[in-house]
This record gives C-alpha cells, sequence and structure tokens, in this order.
C-alpha cells in the first residue's frame, strides 16, 4: 500500500510523519518540487546573522507543534523566546508601548477618552443573534468600537496576516472570539470565565535553536519514507483504485494522495478531475508579502521587545519590525543586533515584489521612521513572497466546506493545507495530523 504526499512544507512532513507514526506497513512517498524542505520555513544564515524567510516559531497555548516535536524526538533544539519579547508597540503618529494589563491600558495615549470608554462598554453590548460571517472590522466596529478596531485590531491583523479588517472574515480568521461573543455573550465576560477555568500562564513564543530550519531538516530526517525534492507534480489521475502521478522525474502509482500544496498549486492538479473544486481553490486569495533582514554590527537602539506593528493610519511602507535577537539571542552574533521588517501585504501589495535593493531602502526608511534608527545595516537579507499568507475573507469558511465535501467524490485524495482553516504552526500541524489519521483508517 503507497501513500504519496504532495508537499514537503510542513503540512507535508507532519502528514507523513503521522501518518506513517499510525500505519508503519505504509510505503509513503513525499514530493517536493523545491531543492528542499520546508516552504516557507527557511532559516538563511548571513555572515552569523539568522534570518528567518516565514514564521519566526509558534505559541505553546495550544499542544500541536510541541507533541510534533516530542513525538519527533526534537525537545533538544526546542528554544524558548526572551522575557523582553512579551514587551509590544504600536506604530500609529508616534510608537506606543502595547498595554499588557488594565491600568497600562487606562495611561495609553494609543487611544482617545471616548475610545477608552466605548471599549469598557463592550459588557453591555448585547450579542449578535445570528451567525453570519462578517468581517473583522465589522465585528470590531460593533463590539469595542471603531478606534480600538483602527489601531489594536488593524495592527495584529497585519502581523498575521498581512492584511486589513476589511478584508478578512473574523469567522475564518479569528474564530476563537467568536465563540467568546456565542458562548458567552461578549469577549470580556468570555475572556474572564476562560481564565477561570485554564490553569497556569498563557503561551509562550518557541523556537529552535538556529531558526526553525533546524526543525525542518530534522523532521526530514525522523520521516521513513522515499522523501525526493526537487521533483515536480504536474497532473493527477484516477486509474482504477489508484492514482496515476505524473512528476518531472516520470510517473509513479499510489492507493492514496494527500495533497499539501497551496491551494493556487491544487487547483491546477484537480482542474482535470473537477473544475467546480479547481475554481473554488483558485478563489483563495493570497497576501505578497516581503521579508527584509537587517543585520547590525553596532546599533544603538536597545531593541528591548519584540518589535512593533504599524497601523493602517500611520501610512508608513512597512508593516511592522520583529526585533529578531531580542526574541531568539542565537540570531545574531553575540554583541550584535537583527530585526526583520514585513513590506506589503493588502496594504502595498505593489511594494511586495520590488527590487532587492529598493526593498532594503524601504526597509531602512520604515526603522529610521518607525525606531529612529540611523545606522547602516552591516548585512541584508531579502525574500519575496508573491503568494505568502492566504487571507481568509469573508464567505471563506462556506468555500472550503464545499471544497472539501466535492473532495469527498475523489476517492483516495486528501487535502491540508494552510489555505484552509489556520495558518500558523500550530494549526498546520493539528490540521495535517487530523488528515493522516483519516488516511490512515481509510486504508483498514
Amino acid at each position: 500500500m503507497r501513500v504519496a504526499v504532495v508537499g514537503g512544507g510542513i503540512s507535508g512532513l507532519a502528514a507523513a510523519f503521522y501518518l506513517k507514526r499510525l500505519r508503519p506497513e505504509v510505503e509513503l512517498l513525499l514530493l517536493e518540487r523545491a531543492p528542499r524542505l520546508g516552504g516557507t520555513m527557511r532559516t538563511v544564515d548571513v555572515d552569523g546573522f539568522l534570518f528567518e524567510a516565514g514564521s519566526n516559531g509558534f505559541l505553546s497555548n495550544k499542544p500541536h507543534t510541541l507533541d510534533l516535536v516530542r513525538d519527533s524526538g526534537a525537545e533538544p533544539l526546542l528554544m524558548r523566546s526572551n522575557d523582553a519579547a512579551r514587551i509590544r508597540y504600536i506604530f500609529t503618529d508616534a510608537l506606543h508601548r502595547l498595554p499588557e494589563d488594565p491600568l497600562r491600558f487606562v495611561g495609553s495615549r494609543l487611544l482617545s477618552l471616548r475610545g477608552k470608554l466605548r471599549v469598557l462598554a463592550e459588557v453591555v453590548i448585547p450579542a449578535r443573534r445570528d451567525d453570519g460571517d462578517e468581517t473583522l472590522q465589522q465585528f470590531g466596529y460593533r463590539r469595542v468600537g471603531s478606534e480600538f478596531t483602527d489601531v489594536f485590531l488593524d495592527a495584529m491583523v497585519a502581523g498575521i496576516y498581512a492584511s486589513t479588517p476589511d478584508r478578512i472574515s473574523v469567522n475564518a480568521a479569528f474564530p476563537l472570539v467568536v465563540r467568546l461573543e456565542r458562548e458567552y455573550g461578549g469577549l470580556f465576560r468570555g475572556m474572564i470565565k476562560r481564565r477561570k477555568r485554564q490553569a497556569g500562564p498563557g503561551g509562550v513564543l518557541m523556537s529552535f535553536v538556529r531558526g526553525v530550519g533546524t526543525f525542518v531538516e530534522h523532521l526530514g530526517r525522523a520521516v521513513p519514507g522515499d522523501i525526493r525534492t526537487g521533483v515536480e507534480v504536474r497532473a493527477l489521475a484516477r486509474e482504477g483504485k489508484s492514482w496515476r502521478i505524473s512528476t518531472s522525474a516520470g510517473e509513479v502509482d499510489a492507493d492514496r494522495v494527500i495533497v499539501t500544496a497551496p491551494a493556487y498549486v491544487t487547483a491546477g492538479l484537480l482542474a482535470p478531475l473537477d473544475g467546480e473544486v479547481a475554481a473554488r481553490l483558485e478563489r483563495i486569495e493570497y497576501s505578497p508579502i516581503a521579508v527584509v533582514g537587517l543585520g547590525y554590527r553596532r546599533l544603538a537602539h536597545p531593541l528591548n521587545g519584540f518589535g512593533l506593528l504599524t497601523t493602517s493610519s500611520a501610512r508608513r511602507s512597512i508593516l511592522g519590525v520583529l526585533w529578531d535577537s531580542s526574541i531568539f539571542t542565537d540570531r545574531a552574533p553575540p554583541g550584535q543586533k537583527a530585526v526583520r521588517v514585513m513590506i506589503g501585504g493588502q496594504r502595498n501589495p505593489d511594494l511586495a515584489m520590488r527590487e532587492e535593493a529598493e526593498l532594503v531602502e524601504i526597509a531602512r526608511q520604515g526603522v529610521r521612521e518607525t525606531m529612529g534608527v540611523t545606522e547602516a545595516p552591516a548585512v541584508t537579507f531579502v525574500q519575496r513572497w508573491e503568494r505568502g499568507i492566504p487571507n481568509y475573507p469573508v464567505g471563506h469558511l462556506a468555500n472550503v466546506e464545499a471544497i472539501f465535501e466535492r473532495v469527498k467524490a475523489l476517492p483516495g485524495l486528501a487535502l491540508t493545507a494552510n489555505a484552509y482553516n489556520g495558518i500558523g504552526l500550530n494549526d498546520c500541524v493539528a490540521n495535517a495530523r487530523a488528515c493522516a489519521e483519516g488516511v490512515a483508517l481509510s486504508l483498514s
């Protein structure tokens, strides 16, 4: 019995790992078109500075990635973020510390007195009666007011999805806050009741020694199977009870296929099999984003914190800056500092694909305007993602539900990726494991 996994990002690796763990007798074949595994999870060493091309870690408040780390024997690679990473900033017309408690919130200059009172009034706002989809902006305006939405939620969604509150579905992107309103009648009431039920502190940002790329390499070695990089899957065809997979290196057969590629790649593979599912996959849009790393031999700025996010109203060319060497100390050589600047997203999609030299200049201008940094970096790093982060607009959940319903008519085919139900590392691992469990069960 052979199972083929198309795609060697974290979704593909996690699905392959758990499938072999559940069904060790399965002949596993993993195909990845890039010359390396990991997808957007890649760490690049530039003269001793470690820059992440994509995500820099995961939160420990969900068990999924931690379970994969333990199950695969990668615990010695785990690295906890520094305590300084709890301090975060928002740039509006100036740099403001993100309030971490009610007292700091009251004293913060991020909102006017009227805006703060509107937030406090959330406890008396009645819960929405229907369960229809709405944007994060609609949800925020309704529950906590326009000021809080246009500052806090705007910055937050830029940092997570590289999107804007009016272009993203709160139901798809932030299901927890929707559940808080439905189950408890409001956000504050829900958070208080959940905190009382939960023991211990909240989640901590975790990564790996020398970056997430270390974990990808470890996981690639931990998956017992035939892993082929540099092999592009070009077509899928159903032949009897099995699948014929056409690749750049020839044809192979499999009894089951798990496709973990981006939605637009999956659409091309499934178009000859089901035109409607392919069209629905094409509807899943991605935010373009550029990541620019700046490494400094000497930098006066203390970088005491996690970094900063900008708001749309700030009208800056950058989405935010991650103070990498303060979050994880091994990201820069001793005594030196590193930051990463995010550019593009739904705010300024045209900027993300500019030439590398121009992106470096945009990044330098960004840190100068938001942080007062005028020093020239000793090293730079640029990664452009034309289709970087999946954007979940209103209607996304219904579209995904229809996709998975139609895929049921294609026996032996399964999908999992960050395009469907969660973009974070924890979500990808959880969904990949569930997918592997379903495929393993179908082999019984």
